[in-house]
């Protein structure tokens, strides 16, 4: 090799230049696994160093964060980094927007675009994502298209879980959290000459002996405690085994399920937010489970032989089998644990710790069945009574809520399980009244499309249609489904003048929950600023919500007559749209939702 330099480099350094990727490892592969974790480890780094009242000149004194190593040609080329560059451009654009509306705003542009030759780039600079980042840079949003390649949709989807995961800060935290990304979170950059030499670092880096997992350091505790020979290696036989069809699961589903078990069944701390706070149980799980679980030993039962057998034996086997269901039910719909399914397809991510919390080791299958009803239930309408108040569901939020109902739920049989979660939701201190005043924004954007799929579908299979919830959320299948604005985006329009006394509150009715629908893309774009008594016409051949609107839907059609009756909801077709008639129109949204949301279901039918 002939030259290898390697510097220290913090984030506003690094994105100093443009860099290009080579054409056989243009992919982004990031999952919402590694951005999940990435921003919890990124605010937890930041909140080490913030104290109230502090500015970005305070950030002088702060702390850093290492994220690793990046190797590099002398001529821009990136061999080893690509992944995390990618995702803190990301990062830097979505903080972009978020700093929009406050006073104090930091110039990240140059971080994001790079100018050279009079040409504006990206500084990741793949001609095939230009499209995507664009749109998310100017517009906060990218409609992903049939045509885009694997790197595009993980983009865009990669940058809906950030909005999902970053926690909400306070406007004068947001400038302070900014410049300590630019300024204290740092890279190691390695410059080779050619890109030869860079393959053979990467390679001497990533391929110099073989480094254990923690899921295999822990493995060799457990059985290094078991002094039968046939035992061990039968308990050997078993890990093994279960850990393989983890992996088969999800990717790293073996270190992903431990973690979760551990914080369900046996973690009783969790570091706090302030300045200096330190990792307790649950953090250490998350950043060395074999070390936690020896240092833990006698807290978690494991006392002599026999006891680490029965670890192994029975409660890894019988937690990790539910956690495989669990992904299972997740990932296809299964109607006895729908609410899996459901709370899944919000990314709630957190279900699975809460879920195996309530599980004793000694519950037969019956008994796990009912538990995963009524948890999975429960974390549907805490997501709804939330959402349905603009209250926050990233992770980060509502992580030490969800730690403190783990441990009231551990364990616990069943009808006090069921008392414990509905004396949670009741004693909430925001109820489902609060849909009167729910609306779409970009944060609630992706929960309605969530609901108004939830609400369809309920209706429509009411009514003795073969309607399914996951068709009306399957992003993949060719036409998908788009939330329809009932009302077009156009004041001019003569009716619209006539129902609407200014173009704010027209504004503000067109975004209410109750003047949405859901609509198949073609259909909904072909309408799009259609006069509203066209387009009640139109919506007689659609979805149950829609025809609703339109007279016809209520000729001949004794089923949805019958079922009117039987809920006593106040559907009828509408002539006219305007304030009174969309109120009318949320009010029956919100009665629909009581039905689907009542805390009283929560055991219902177990």
């Amino acid at each position: 090799m002939k030259h290898i330099n390697s510097d220290a480099r913090v984030t506003r350094e690094l994105l100093s230049s443009r860099y290009e990727v080579q054409y056989y490892q243009r992919e982004y592969s990031w999952q919402t696994k590694q951005i999940q974790e990435l921003i919890d480890d990124l605010i937890n780094a930041f909140y080490e160093n913030y104290e109230e009242g502090h500015t970005q000149r305070d950030v002088r004194d702060y702390g850093g964060y290492f994220l690793g190593p990046v190797i590099l040609t002398m001529k821009g080329s990136i061999i080893d980094g690509q992944q995390r560059l990618s995702t803190i451009t990301l990062l830097l654009i979505y903080l972009n927007h978020l700093q929009q509306n406050i006073p104090v705003q930091s110039n990240i542009d140059s971080l994001i675009f790079s100018e050279q030759f009079g040409e504006k780039t990206f500084i990741i600079d793949v001609e095939e994502r230009n499209d995507c980042l664009e749109s998310l840079y100017y517009h906060n949003n990218y409609e992903i298209q049939e045509t885009d390649k694997e790197s595009v949709i993980n983009l865009a989807n990669r940058y809906k879980d950030i909005e999902k995961f970053f926690p909400d800060m306070e406007e004068d935290i947001i400038p302070v959290f900014i410049e300590w990304l630019k300024e204290r979170v740092t890279f190691v950059e390695i410059v080779t000459s050619t890109e030869q030499d860079a393959h053979k670092v990467f390679v001497a880096m990533n391929d110099r002996g073989l480094r254990l997992s923690p899921v295999e350091m822990l493995k060799g505790y457990l059985l290094s405690e078991i002094k039968d020979n046939s035992v061990r290696n039968q308990m050997n036989d078993l890990w093994k085994d279960k850990i393989l069809e983890l992996k088969e699961v999800e990717n790293d589903g073996d270190a992903d399920f431990i973690k979760n078990w551990l914080r369900a069944q046996y973690a009783e701390t969790q570091r706090g937010r302030k300045k200096g706070a330190r990792n307790l149980d649950y953090e250490d799980i998350g950043d060395a489970l074999h070390k936690w679980v020896r240092e833990k030993s006698r807290m978690i039962g494991l006392n002599n032989s026999i006891d680490f057998e029965k670890f192994i034996g029975e409660k890894f086997i019988k937690y990790a089998d539910i956690y495989i269901k669990l992904k299972k039910y997740a990932n296809k719909f299964h109607e006895e644990f729908a609410h899996v399914y459901y709370n899944a397809h919000r990314n709630f991510t957190l279900q699975y710790q809460l879920i195996l919390a309530a599980i004793d080791p000694e519950d037969d299958q019956e008994t796990v069945h009912k538990k995963i009803k009524i948890v999975s239930r429960f974390i549907d309408q805490y997501i709804a009574i939330r959402v349905f108040n603009f209250r926050s569901m990233n992770y980060s939020t509502v992580l030490y809520t969800v730690f403190n109902l783990t441990k009231d739920i551990r364990r616990k049989p069943v009808d006090e399980l069921i008392t414990t979660v509905k004396d949670y939701l009741q004693n909430m201190d925001i109820s489902i009244e609060a849909v009167d005043h729910f609306y779409l924004n970009q944060y609630t954007k992706r929960f309605i499309f969530h609901k108004l799929a939830r609400m369809t579908t309920f209706v429509e299979r009411e009514i003795g249609l073969n309607s399914h919830f996951e068709d009306y959320v399957d992003r993949n299948q060719r036409n998908n489904y788009d939330i329809e604005h009932i009302l077009p985006n156009d004041y001019t329009q003569e009716e619209m003048g006539g129902w609407f006394e200014s173009y704010d509150q027209f504004i503000d009715y067109r975004e209410s929950f109750g003047a949405l629908v859901l609509l198949p893309k073609d259909k909904n774009r072909s309408l799009q600023d259609m006069p509203y008594s066209d387009k009640v016409r139109k919506y007689d051949s659609e979805n149950i919500l829609a025809r609703s609107l339109n007279e016809e839907c209520y000729k001949n059609n004794p089923s949805f007559l019958r079922f009117i009756e039987e809920y006593g909801l106040d559907f009828r077709s509408l002539d006219k749209f305007g304030p009174e008639e969309i109120d009318e129109r949320q009010q029956l949204y919100k009665e629909i939702s009581k039905i689907l949301w009542n805390p009283e279901n929560i055991d219902k039918n177990l």
